[in-house]
C-alpha cells in the first residue's frame, strides 16, 4: 500500500479515557483505537484513518471525525495479532504505517508506549512532538464552547445548591449546623452534590467542601461538621458524561455573620479576579494576568506565594496561580499562572483568587471564562458574596 506519503502521524489510546484521542475524533469508545494522519502532499488534505475494534466501526462512521475506518484484522502483520486488544491495534497501526512505505512516524505525548514498542518493531524510526495536539485542543470551536457553556451551568447549579443548603440550616447551641435534625457535615453536602450532577448526566470527583480552618489548605476536601459564622469553600468540578468536558466552580459561604478578616480576604478575592478578568485578552500572557491579581492582593495588605522558611504565616496568603485551562481536562492549559503563556481566541480558563490563613480559614471564588477577539466573555452568573440566603 504505498501511498506517497511525506509524513504519517500517530495519536492512539481509549478516546474514553484519552483526552487528545477524544478531542480529534469526538467518539468516546472505551477500548483501545487509534487515529493516523497521513499527509501525502504540501497543501494537500489530510487523510485521517482510524483503527478500532469491529463491532464499533457502525457508529464510529456515524459519529466519529476521520475520512476511513478499519478494524486491526484489516492490517495484520506477517506475525499475526496479540490476544490483547491495545497489542493487537498497536501492531495493526505499525503494519498500516509500514505499507504506506514512509520510514518515519511521529506520535503525539499521549500515545502509550506500547505503540512506540510496535513500530520500532516493524522498524519505522519514531518521533514524539510533544506539542501535537495541545495548541489545537486550546483554541475551543463552536461544539466545545457550547458543551463547556451547559457543564458550567449545571456545576453552579450545584454550587447554588450546596451554598444556599448552608446559608440556611438551622443551628445548634454550640454553632454547629443541622440538616433534618443531624449535624450538617462536609460529607453530607458532597453527597447532595454528587446526587444532584448524577441526576444530570455527571461524573463528580470529590468535591471541595471545606469549613472553616480546613479551609486554609487550598487543596483539604474537608470533612467533619459545619459551623455557623465559619466560611466554607464549595468548590464542584464535574465532568460530563456524554461530551466528556468539564466545569469548574468556586464560592465561599458563610453562614451568619462572617469574621471582619473574611470580608476583608472576600474583599481582595473578589478585586482580584475582576482585574484578572479584565486583564484577559488574545496575546495576554497567563503570566500578565496572574500579575494583575498578584497587585490587587498585594495592595490590599495580603501576601503571594507559600511562605519561605524565614517568613511566619502572619497574614492570609495566595498560595496557587490565578487559574487554569478547562476542557476535556479539568486542569489543561493555559496556566494563569508565572511563565503561563499567550493566551489565544477559544482557549477557556478559570480565573479563581484565593487567600488562605491558618486558624481561620480561606476563601477562594472561581468563574470559567472564553477568550474572544475582543476580551473575554463570563460563562459564570453566580453572585459572588458570602451570604447565600436566598430573599423572600
Amino acid at each position: 500500500m504505498a501511498t506517497g506519503a511525506t509524513h504519517v502521524a500517530v495519536c492512539a489510546g481509549i478516546p474514553a479515557i484519552s483526552a487528545s484521542l477524544h478531542h480529534r475524533i469526538r467518539f468516546p469508545v472505551g477500548d483501545p483505537a487509534a487515529l493516523i494522519t497521513v499527509q501525502s502532499a504540501a497543501g494537500s488534505a489530510p487523510r485521517r484513518v482510524l483503527i478500532l475494534r469491529d463491532i464499533e466501526m457502525d457508529r464510529a462512521r456515524k459519529h466519529a471525525r476521520a475520512d476511513e475506518f478499519h478494524s486491526p484484522a484489516d492490517f495484520t502483520p506477517a506475525s499475526g495479532l496479540s490476544g490483547d486488544r491495545e497489542t493487537a491495534t498497536a501492531q495493526s497501526v505499525a503494519e498500516f504505517v509500514r505499507q504506506t512505505g514512509i520510514k518515519s512516524v511521529s506520535i503525539d505525548r499521549s500515545t502509550p508506549a506500547i505503540y512506540w514498542h510496535q513500530l520500532v518493531a516493524a522498524g519505522l524510526n519514531v518521533t514524539c512532538d510533544p506539542d501535537d495536539g495541545v495548541s489545537v485542543r486550546r483554541s475551543k470551536d463552536d461544539q466545545e464552547i457550547a458543551w463547556l457553556r451547559q457543564c458550567q451551568q449545571d456545576t453552579e447549579a450545584a454550587v447554588r445548591m450546596a451554598c444556599e443548603t448552608i446559608a440556611a440550616a438551622p443551628v445548634r447551641e454550640d454553632g454547629v449546623l443541622l440538616g433534618g435534625g443531624k449535624p450538617l457535615t462536609s460529607q453530607r453536602i458532597r453527597e447532595a452534590v454528587d446526587v444532584f450532577l448524577l441526576r444530570r448526566g455527571y461524573l463528580n470527583p470529590e468535591a471541595i467542601i471545606a469549613c472553616g480552618m480546613m479551609g486554609s489548605d487550598c487543596h483539604e476536601h474537608g470533612s467533619g461538621e459545619l459551623r455557623t459564622c465559619e466560611p466554607i469553600i464549595v468548590d464542584i468540578f464535574p465532568r460530563s458524561r456524554k461530551t466528556l468536558y468539564n466545569g469548574d466552580c468556586t464560592r465561599t459561604v458563610v453562614h451568619g455573620a462572617p469574621p471582619r478578616d473574611v470580608v476583608e480576604m472576600h474583599a481582595a478575592v473578589v478585586a482580584a479576579k475582576r482585574a484578572a478578568i479584565a486583564a484577559i485578552r488574545p496575546g495576554v500572557t497567563g503570566e500578565e494576568v496572574h500579575a494583575a491579581t498578584s497587585r490587587v492582593i498585594r495592595d490590599a495588605g495580603f501576601a503571594m506565594g507559600m511562605p519561605s522558611s524565614e517568613e511566619t504565616w502572619a497574614q492570609a496568603r495566595m498560595t496557587h496561580g490565578t487559574g487554569h485551562g478547562v476542557g476535556l481536562e479539568v486542569h489543561e492549559p493555559p496556566l494563569l499562572a508565572k511563565k503561563g503563556p499567550p493566551l489565544v481566541i477559544g482557549d477557556v480558563v478559570t480565573v479563581e483568587p484565593g487567600l488562605y490563613q491558618p486558624g481561620l480559614g480561606g476563601v477562594r471564588v472561581e468563574d470559567m471564562l472564553v477568550v474572544t477577539a475582543s476580551g473575554c466573555e463570563n460563562l459564570g452568573t453566580l453572585p459572588e458574596g458570602l451570604d447565600w440566603r436566598t430573599k423572600s
